[in-house]
């Protein structure tokens, strides 16, 4: 094993992409007893053992001095956390304060994203609401109160020296291409910015394509996350929830599922994107060992998309 990420070994993109991957193949926070054995030890020495050079923050986190020592040690860098905000629900003077908070919090640990995703009205923590059937939509006078508030947070992050990627999401206000894409159309460009994720694109619109071509100018951040189709249409038939569907394995890591990455990989290599994607994969760890995920995904990268 290797305990520290060794440049030698480490995932070498040929287009300079810089590849990590998400913790919450270790650990789920809306779910605490789901990978609660993890720590942020054991994330971090399986990153560096398969050579992600990056993750995000997790709830279940220490102190962020705790993090950064524990992160510095393993080579690993800390590029991003959610943030839930509530700017339609609770305005967006209330909500500056905590965001301004993770934006601090953020700066310290030396990350450059900050990924928003509005959850009033949100779904996707419960589970007694099947995903597939509902989600909140906001009403024609509530979207530009939703978009001048994530403005007015993009500018607070930018003083932070940090950029806001916005999350389009199963089970929220944003979630579909026609959402995405109407936000991306009333918020700033230079302060609100998108994280495209393949997983939400293709359960929630069945296409992953059709958003990416649509908001490749606004994309800073990625996900890319794989689908089992078999999976996927089991828990919409039981009419599961967000957290049981991904308990009953509809998400994977790429490599694993029916997405092919080849063309949106190719697709944001050709449009200059040089930036951050994460592997990710709500699964539970119990099932799904992290360590061994990290590793389909890293060969399906090297053998498949590298080759693309």
């Amino acid at each position: 094993m290797s305990f520290t990420l060794d440049p030698a070994t480490a995932i070498k993109d040929p287009n300079g992409i810089s590849w990590g991957m998400h913790p919450i193949s270790w650990r789920n926070d809306d779910i605490p007893e789901v990978g609660a054995w993890n720590t942020l030890e054991d994330m971090l020495l399986d990153l560096a053992d398969t050579g992600y050079a990056g993750t995000e923050c997790a709830g279940f986190f220490p102190p962020k001095e705790e993090v950064k020592a524990a992160a510095d040690a393993r080579g690993i860098r800390i590029v991003a956390q959610w943030f839930s905000s509530f700017i339609v629900r609770d305005g967006i003077d209330a909500v500056v304060p905590d965001f301004t908070a993770t934006c601090e919090y953020l700066q310290f640990l030396g990350a450059t994203r900050v990924v928003v995703s509005e959850q009033t009205g949100s779904v996707q923590g419960k589970r007694d609401v099947c995903i597939f059937e509902n989600k909140p939509v906001l009403s024609d006078e509530e979207w530009p109160v939703l978009a001048e508030g994530l403005n007015r947070l993009g500018e607070i992050a930018q003083s932070h020296g940090l950029e806001l990627v916005y999350h389009h999401h199963l089970g929220t206000v944003v979630q579909t291409k026609e959402e995405t894409i109407r936000l991306m159309e009333a918020t700033d460009p230079a302060l609100v910015s998108l994280l495209f994720d393949t997983g939400h694109a293709f359960v929630g619109d069945g296409d992953v394509m059709g958003l990416l071509r649509a908001t490749i100018e606004r994309i800073k951040h990625v996900h890319f996350k794989d689908v089992r189709p078999e999976k996927m249409e089991e828990s919409r038939q039981a009419q599961r929830s967000f957290l049981d569907s991904f308990l009953a394995g509809m998400f994977t890591v790429p490599g694993d599922g029916t997405i092919d990455f080849t063309e949106p990989y190719r697709f944001l290599v050709d449009h200059g994107y040089r930036d951050w994607i994460l592997v990710e994969a709500e699964q539970d760890p119990a099932i799904a060992n992290p360590l061994t995920y990290a590793r389909i995904a890293r060969n399906y990268l090297e053998d498949t998309l590298f080759a693309s």
